[in-house]
């Protein structure tokens, strides 16, 4: 496929792209962005129904199709799409242009799996990349680029508010050889699935560190090794989210070689920072096209010719046209946000974009929620049930609420950030008074005192 013969006016695949992201896009990005949308429409969603056949054979084995479609999508040039071009790595795509693609694989949740673009894939990836040693990525970035194994990240706690990763208190003793580790851990893949061997774990390492932020370190443990036992498979709003899921895992006298550890003992929060960055914001992305695959289930069903409550479409009701453009605008309204996010990355950093990646982790999950809600609504008792995928598209916008930290921690973040501004403004309140002052004084006008500033 050419990228020169690529026309953006009235093609689908960017029907949604605001023109100021079309004018940042280059060819690159164009050829990919239709190609991800030809495979999305064409391999993914007509594939929806024979994956769930294949999954019900074992819940815990990779369904044969999604391996089939990674070859397709492998030789096709369709993988590790979202890895950002400052990595020698990468395919050379910017977040802005990743993410017009990321929310085309969302439309359907396993499509970025087939691409190589999935969590816990791509945060684990990146890390990799940005912080391991050659040998390091000799031994698990690139089995991990090529599709060879899959992996977790292993943060969340279940005797803590690991909200507060300081708190975070798995044990990891670092001896002259080896890291023996001693805990509980939670969210990480399952163990069940073969294909998942290993995971990156964040524990403490130094816990009378004085300064908390130093007290962690990040390390590579096999999903083999002895004493690392998988509890429990974690259901997620009653969903085991086979093949890959989430497990509960015990850590009793775990050891790892010493070079497993990852920058450098103590260097767990620099690491999780430089991960989660990027990793929130893909999931905002996928949301997206989530989101709009739940308003295009809720047109269709506004004009099915078979619903005709009181001899009207469903979509001839007032209420429900209100809800359509409610949906419209909600979904367009939270899209600027994402691409804004990752606009500010590319430009600025993923440290100066946190406030842009926090504004995304809080709004967009909320948003598309209830537009997913409203889809649901108009499939009345049918849109709780398999007929439609909207129940599970729901359920993973309401866990986006709490992945990668739940957004009340980071409305934390931002309101901090906020409040150090106020000096700035009260500083120009004060400003407006004084000016305000002299004005009165050259017009002849009586000085009116406020009881605040002005």
């Amino acid at each position: 496929m050419s990228s020169t013969t690529i026309q953006m006016e009235n093609n689908p695949a960017f029907a949604r792209i605001p023109p100021w992201v079309k004018a940042k896009l280059r060819p690159i990005a164009l050829e990919k962005i239709q190609q991800v949308y030809n495979w999305v429409e064409n391999e993914c969603i007509p594939a929806e129904r024979i994956y769930k056949a294949q999954l019900t054979g074992d819940r815990w084995k990779t369904p044969a199709i999604i391996h089939d479609l990674r070859k397709k999508a492998k030789a096709q040039g369709l993988w590790n799409l979202f890895l950002p071009n400052h990595f020698v790595e990468s395919p050379g795509l910017t977040n802005l242009e990743y993410s017009c693609c990321a929310e085309i694989m969302g439309r359907v949740y396993w499509a970025a799996q087939t691409m190589n673009c999935h969590a816990p894939e791509t945060g684990n990836i990146e890390l990799l990349a940005k912080y391991c040693t050659p040998e390091q990525k000799k031994r698990w970035l690139h089995p991990l680029m090529n599709g060879d194994m899959s992996s977790a990240y292993s943060m969340t706690e279940p005797n803590v508010a690991s909200s507060d990763a300081t708190q975070i208190g798995i044990s990891m003793e670092i001896t002259d050889k080896e890291v023996i580790i001693n805990g509980r851990k939670l969210y990480g893949n399952c163990q069940y699935n073969p294909e998942m061997q290993l995971f990156i774990l964040m524990g403490c390492s130094d816990p009378n560190n004085p300064n908390p932020w130093n007290r962690h370190t990040t390390l590579v443990v096999p999903a083999n090794t002895p004493g690392l036992k998988q509890v429990r498979n974690l259901t997620i709003m009653g969903y085991d989210w086979a093949p890959e899921g989430h497990g509960e895992y015990l850590y009793e006298n775990v050891r790892v070689p010493k070079e497993n550890i990852i920058l450098g003992p103590g260097r767990a929060f620099e690491i999780a920072q430089g991960r989660l960055g990027p990793g929130r914001i893909h999931h905002c992305m996928r949301l997206i096209g989530q989101a709009e695959r739940a308003y295009e289930l809720a047109l269709i069903r506004c004009s099915d010719p078979h619903k005709k409550p009181r001899e009207k479409l469903i979509g001839e009701f007032d209420s429900n046209i209100e809800r359509i453009a409610d949906m419209r605008m909600t979904i367009d309204a939270m899209r600027l946000v994402v691409l804004n996010a990752a606009d500010t990355m590319d430009l600025h950093g993923n440290k100066a974009g946190r406030f842009a990646i926090a504004q995304s982790k809080i709004m967009v999950p909320n948003a598309l929620l209830k537009v997913i809600d409203e889809a649901m609504q108009m499939y009345g008792g049918q849109g709780l049930t398999q007929h439609t995928p909207l129940p599970e598209i729901w359920t993973y916008a309401r866990f986006v609420r709490v992945a990668d930290g739940p957004d009340a921690a980071h409305r934390h973040q931002v309101g901090r950030e906020q409040m150090k501004t106020a000096n700035g403004f009260r500083e120009r309140a004060e400003g407006y008074a004084k000016r305000y002052r002299e004005l009165c004084q050259k017009w002849g006008v009586e000085v009116e005192e406020f009881v605040g500033i002005i």
